[in-house]
């Protein structure tokens, strides 16, 4: 598939300048937890980025957050991300919205094994996904971080790999100290590490 189309199908991939590869998102009004959470006072999502600055400042941006919401509709939505992601190091799901269904966490899985070149890692909050999951079969180029609810909640006991986010300064993620951006910093996409800590935006 040419990437012309593959972008077309998907929305095409977004480009921070703090992450070392491209990522995916959609829009975080879309998410299912997050939504029930944005009312919740200390809760992670009352304070989202994702639905201030400039995912919220231009309506092109908007625009495209749902049109890659609806893409994921689309019986091509596969082989086009594959088309999209192949030959990148690193992959992030989701740097703003959430799994919403068990169809399309198995479709990323299908992407992801077709990858098997580039590490994925996806934070999510949407628990019922992963409880009946077993970690052992998920892609081993995917890491999948679920993290906890509230600001200064410890991390959840269900899953092997988490995150979690703190009012303190006891984060263990270094980009604020170094300009906003991961830099040499690979720690969100290594199994290795169980938790990651998160500062409060």
């Amino acid at each position: 598939m040419k990437i012309k189309e593959a972008k077309e199908i998907t929305g095409g991939l977004t480009h921070t300048s703090k992450m070392p590869g491209p990522s995916y998102n959609t829009p975080a009004s879309r998410c299912l937890t997050g939504a029930k959470l944005r009312n919740v006072k200390n809760s992670v999502c009352s304070s989202c980025y994702a639905l201030k600055g400039n995912y919220k400042r231009f309506p092109k941006v908007e625009e495209a957050l749902e049109r890659r919401f609806q893409s994921l509709k689309r019986q091509a939505w596969v082989p086009a991300m594959v088309a999209l992601i192949t030959g990148h190091k690193y992959f992030r799901w989701h740097d703003a919205g959430d799994i919403q269904s068990m169809a399309h966490l198995e479709n990323i899985f299908t992407v992801c094994r077709l990858t098997p070149d580039t590490q994925h890692w996806m934070p999510t909050r949407e628990a019922q996904f992963l409880k009946d999951l077993d970690p052992d079969t998920i892609p081993t180029n995917l890491i999948i971080r679920m993290s906890s609810h509230m600001i200064d909640q410890a991390p959840v006991k269900f899953w092997p790999w988490t995150s979690t986010v703190t009012s303190g300064h006891d984060a263990s993620c270094p980009a604020p100290k170094q300009g906003n951006k991961c830099q040499s910093c690979r720690t969100c996409w290594d199994r290795s590490v169980s938790t990651v800590s998160y500062g409060k935006h």
